[in-house]
C-alpha cells in the first residue's frame, strides 16, 4: 500500500529544508490516516487512532474509549412525542456549579461504564483511556484520502510554524540576511530560507530600492504568531540597526566596555550617538570611527552613505548639549528649566553661537538642532550672539521653529530689495554712467538725423561715394577710361 522508500527520502527532505522533525511527520501521517478511515468507515463520535510501522508499511487501527461512571454523566433528556429534546430554560443569573459543567452525556461510541471495563481489566480506573482494535483498512475512497491530504498540510504548516518560532524567536533584535523576493505595496517580502519576512515602507530608509535576488541585512524587529503563519517584521531605518552595525564592527562594544547612552536618527539622512566609556582607558569616539575612519565608514557604506555623527557622552548637561550641537562651536549654554519628571517637564536651555556659526548649528531644515533635542531629551534654542535674537526652537519630540532675525544680513538684504529706493549701484560711478548715456543719445541722435536724409536707394549709393576716398575714385575712372578705348579699337 505504501512505498516506504519514497516516504522516507520525503521526511528527509522535509526535515532539512523546513526543519520539521521526523517524528512530527509522521504523527501527521498517522493523524490523517485515523481520520480517512473515521470518514469512510467509522461512525459519529468515535476516537479513532492508527499505529503506522515505518518498517513494514502496516497500519494498526484503534478505538478510544474513556471509562465514566454515573456521577460523571449527565442525566438524559426528556423528548417529546415527536422524539425531540425538550428544552427546559433556567435561571440565568444562578450560579453554575463547576462539577455540573464537568459531566457530559454518556456516548456508548466512546464511553465505557465502569462496570463493563472492569470485566475486561480488573485494575481499571475512571477517565482512563481504553483500546479496543478496529477491523484493518486500505480501500479509502476519494473524499477520505483528500481529507487525509488535508490533515497532513495543516499538520506541516503548524510544524514548520513550531519550527521557525524556534530558530527566529531567540533572534529578534539581531541582524539577520536574507534575498529580496518581491516589492509589493510598499512592502517588501524577504526570503529568510525557511520563511518569508516583510519590512514594511515605514521600515525602510528613504531612498533605498532593491532588486528581486538581490542579498539584503536587516534587523529582525519583531517575530509573532498569527493564524496565518509566523510573521517576521524587519527594518532597516530603526535606530537598533544602526547600533546592531557598530557591534559587529567595534569588539570594545560586544564586550561591554562601551555603551550607547542615546541615540537620534532620521533613516538615509544623519544619525548622532552618544558613546560612553566604561573603561577609562578607552576613547569612546575613536573605538566607533576606527583607524583612519574604516569602522564608521562600513556603517555609513551599508545605510547608503547616511551621516553619522559620533558624541562623547557626558554627565554634565552643559557639555552634553554642547556637544550634541557639534559641527557647531557653541559659545556658552544657559540652563532655562530644569526638568522634572514628575509633572512631565523637559529641560530647557539656551546655546548662543557665534554669527558665522548659526547656520551649522541649526542644521539644513532644522535638521542638526533637531537631532541634537531628540539626542538630549531636552528643549533647544539657538541664539545668534552678534544679533541676540532666538534663530531656532527644538522640541526633544522632533518639533523646529525657525526664524530668521530681521537684523541679521540676510534680513537687511532683503529689506534693501524691497525698498523702492534702494540701488546696487556704487555713488563714485553713477556720474560714469549718466555721461555714457549722453553720449550714446547725442550718437544716436546725429545718426538718426542722417538716416532721415536717405530717402532712395539712388541717394544712398551717392553717399556712400562720398565717403570713398579720392585715390579709389581715380582708379574707378581709369579702369573706365581703359575699358573705352579697348571698345574702340575693336
Amino acid at each position: 500500500m505504501f512505498d516506504l522508500k519514497v516516504i522516507n527520502s520525503v521526511l528527509g527532505e522535509m526535515e532539512e529544508e523546513r526543519g520539521i522533525p521526523r517524528a512530527k511527520m509522521i504523527d501527521a501521517i498517522e493523524q490523517s490516516l485515523a481520520t480517512a478511515y473515521k470518514k469512510e468507515f467509522g461512525k459519529r463520535g468515535q476516537i479513532v487512532t492508527c499505529e503506522f510501522d515505518m518498517d513494514s508499511g502496516t497500519t494498526v487501527f484503534n478505538q478510544i474509549k474513556i471509562v465514566v461512571d454515573e456521577t460523571m454523566l449527565k442525566p438524559e433528556p426528556e423528548l417529546d412525542e415527536n422524539g425531540e429534546e425538550i428544552v427546559v430554560e433556567s435561571d440565568k443569573s444562578a450560579e453554575v456549579d463547576e462539577e455540573e459543567e464537568k459531566k457530559v452525556r454518556f456516548d456508548e461510541e466512546k464511553h465505557i461504564m465502569i462496570t463493563t471495563a472492569k470485566m475486561i481489566k480488573k485494575d481499571v480506573e475512571l477517565e482512563e483511556e481504553m483500546i479496543f482494535p478496529l477491523e484493518p483498512k486500505d480501500d479509502f475512497g476519494r473524499i477520505a484520502a483528500q481529507t487525509a491530504k488535508q490533515v497532513i498540510m495543516q499538520k506541516i504548516r503548524e510544524a514548520e510554524k513550531e519550527s521557525a518560532l524556534a530558530e527566529f524567536g531567540q533572534k529578534a533584535g539581531d541582524i539577520v540576511n536574507g534575498q529580496v523576493q518581491r516589492f509589493e505595496r510598499g512592502n517588501l517580502y524577504v526570503d529568510l530560507g525557511r520563511v518569508t519576512a516583510i519590512m514594511p515602507y515605514e521600515e525602510q530608509i528613504p531612498g533605498e530600492r532593491f532588486k528581486p535576488g538581490e542579498r539584503i541585512r536587516a534587523i529582525l524587529l519583531a517575530v509573532e504568531e498569527t493564524p496565518r503563519g509566523i510573521f517576521l517584521k524587519l527594518s532597516r531605518s530603526h535606530p537598533d540597526f544602526l547600533i546592531s552595525l557598530f557591534d559587529i564592527e567595534t569588539p570594545e562594544l560586544q564586550s561591554g566596555a562601551l555603551e550607547v547612552k542615546a541615540i537620534a536618527r532620521e533613516a538615509g539622512a544623519r544619525t548622532k550617538i552618544a558613546i560612553h566609556a566604561i573603561d577609562e582607558h578607552l576613547d569612546p569616539v575613536g573605538s566607533l570611527v576606527g583607524q583612519r575612519g574604516v569602522r564608521v565608514s562600513t556603517v555609513m557604506s551599508e545605510l547608503g552613505g547616511e551621516k553619522i555623527d559620533i558624541i562623547e557622552w557626558s554627565s554634565d548637561i552643559i557639555e552634553f548639549i554642547e556637544d550634541s550641537l557639534s559641527p557647531a562651536e557653541v559659545m556658552e549654554v544657559k540652563i532655562q528649566e530644569e526638568p522634572n519628571e514628575e509633572e512631565g517637564i523637559r529641560g530647557h536651555a539656551i546655546a548662543e553661537v557665534a554669527g558665522d556659526q548659526q547656520s551649522l548649528a541649526i542644521g539644513r531644515g532644522g535638521q542638526n538642532v533637531r537631532l541634537a533635542a531628540k539626542l538630549t531629551g531636552w528643549k533647544i534654542d539657538i541664539v545668534s550672539a552678534t544679533t541676540g535674537d532666538e534663530l531656532a526652537e527644538a522640541d526633544a519630540d522632533g518639533k523646529v521653529n525657525i526664524e530668521a532675525p530681521i537684523d541679521s544680513a540676510v534680513g537687511a538684504d532683503d529689506d534693501t530689495v524691497e525698498n523702492e529706493d534702494a540701488t546696487t549701484t556704487k555713488p563714485e560711478l553713477e556720474e560714469v554712467l549718466e555721461e555714457n548715456e549722453d553720449t550714446k543719445d547725442r550718437d544716436v541722435t546725429e545718426d538718426s538725423d542722417e538716416a532721415d536724409e536717405v530717402d532712395t536707394p539712388e541717394e544712398a549709393e551717392a553717399q556712400l561715394a562720398e565717403t570713398e576716398s579720392p585715390e579709389v575714385e581715380g582708379k574707378e575712372e581709369t579702369t573706365e577710361e581703359v575699358k573705352v578705348e579697348e571698345e574702340k579699337k575693336d
